[in-house]
């Protein structure tokens, strides 16, 4: 389980709140409300306060790459460092049949960065997370920049994720999209952390 104890920054008041394995929690909120914020705290890539736990052990108890591998983060804008798509992966073929059931030819691996789209490119970021294996995954939006057809393909393979045990914290403007996947809420408004009802 993933406790959060009064995670506090700049831009966002002490939230406190837990995230269990198998479970999807949606975050729904304005824009510039603090939702990215909320989860670039978790992972610690913004200086923060306050306590966060994994299975009862403390984030600061290990190294931020050892955290990141537990707890993975999507965000909006992946990062990307190499010049081919498949130099982002430490195994391309483990990669493969996720990069394909989201609609992406086997050669993609092979492509150079500036050639997928917008789109193309969440998806190869929500790929290489998910082949990390965290425990916990938090999610800024991942399906912005899809189509139908790819949304309905990333919320099933994140929902099959969560039925085998997988914690998601999913970030979402689309109301309806919340409903599917989630059957908790958390609302984040002017910086401040609340659980919201369905």
């Amino acid at each position: 389980m993933l406790v959060i104890s009064q995670l506090s920054r700049s831009g966002l008041a002490p939230a406190s709140f837990s995230l269990d394995y198998g479970e999807c929690v949606a975050v729904r909120g304005p824009s510039g409300a603090g939702k990215s914020l909320l989860l670039r705290s978790i992972v610690d890539l913004d200086p923060n306060s306050g306590e966060v736990s994994l299975d009862g052990v403390a984030r600061e108890a290990m190294d931020g790459p050892a955290w990141r591998r537990l707890v993975g983060y999507l965000p909006a804008e992946p990062g990307w460092w190499d010049d081919r798509v498949g130099r982002h992966f430490s195994d391309w073929a483990t990669a493969l049949p996720l990069v394909e059931r989201l609609g992406l030819p086997a050669d993609a691996g092979d492509w150079p960065l500036t050639r997928p789209s917008t789109g193309e490119r969440m998806r190869l970021a929500l790929v290489r997370a998910l082949t990390q294996s965290p425990k916990v995954l938090l999610l800024d939006e991942p399906t912005a920049a899809l189509d139908a057809a790819s949304v309905s393909v990333v919320e099933a393979m994140i929902a099959e994720r969560v039925r085998d045990g997988l914690a998601v914290l999913w970030v979402t403007h689309d109301a309806a999209q919340g409903e599917r996947v989630a059957r908790r809420f958390l609302r984040v408004e002017a910086g401040q952390v609340r659980e919201e009802a369905a």
